[in-house]
């Protein structure tokens, strides 16, 4: 009756993305969808942290596990239909047909807790974790660009300033001590590095039309009748 555009966006997906945590969604983050996935398959807000303990647990189980789409509906224990089709192609960014489990787990702990994002950060050292309690910088890297929902990112400067001790690794004692010291870590070494670069970490220039939200909507009616984008692009 308006004659105006409509979205599936909801209010939850509104605070997903002006959450108040300590890493800001970029605007070309693919977590807004992966929401919208989530809430397609069925996976009820009101159960979402207890479907993401279980499947926080069963992930650890599998540890460095990659699964292909039957594996992966049988971990969700949701039949292959094409919504879980998409989901799965948002984590397959090498488009060889299996993804890590552990990103699904990131990705859903960001959608279920946005404005924790210490609390994500810990999940994802239990996952990615050595037998000594430690990650490597790539293993940052992965952690961190799953958690923004990007296709890469520069942690090298994070690292080091994490890494006082220039082990090549570091604990999640480490990254808590350090973010206390540095509530603002995000802004200081990861999006002044990224400004820019391929992985369009624009966190300051988001537009708020109405004062309010952030402008997600396409920049054009075209763009509606593109396929489903994976992380990768």
């Amino acid at each position: 009756a308006l004659g105006v555009s409509v979205t599936d966006y909801t209010f939850e997906d509104c605070q997903l993305a002006l959450a108040e945590g300590q890493l800001r969604l970029p605007s070309d983050t693919c977590l807004l969808e992966f929401a919208k996935l989530v809430r397609s398959l069925g996976l009820k807000p009101e159960t979402l942290e207890d479907d993401l303990d279980k499947y926080a647990a069963s992930a650890m189980k599998m540890k460095k596990e990659k699964v292909d789409l039957k594996e992966f509906s049988a971990y969700l224990e949701f039949p292959v239909s094409s919504t879980l089709e998409s989901m799965f192609a948002l984590f397959d960014e090498n488009e060889d047909g299996v993804i890590d489990i552990r990103e699904f787990v990131i990705a859903l702990s960001v959608v279920c807790k946005p404005s924790k994002t210490l609390e994500t950060i810990q999940l994802a050292f239990q996952l990615y974790q050595s037998e000594s309690g430690t990650i490597t910088k790539e293993d940052l890297a992965h952690i961190l660009k799953t958690a923004m929902g990007v296709s890469q990112i520069d942690v090298t400067h994070l690292f080091r300033a994490v890494d006082e001790e220039e082990k090549g690794k570091i604990t999640y004692d480490d990254f808590y001590t350090f973010a206390e010291l540095h509530p603002h870590f995000a802004e200081d070494y990861l999006y002044a590095d990224q400004m820019g670069a391929e992985s369009g970490l624009e966190t300051s220039a988001l537009s708020a039309p109405n004062g309010i939200c952030t402008d997600f909507s396409p920049d054009s009616a075209g763009d509606r009748k593109k396929p489903l984008q994976k992380k990768l692009n």
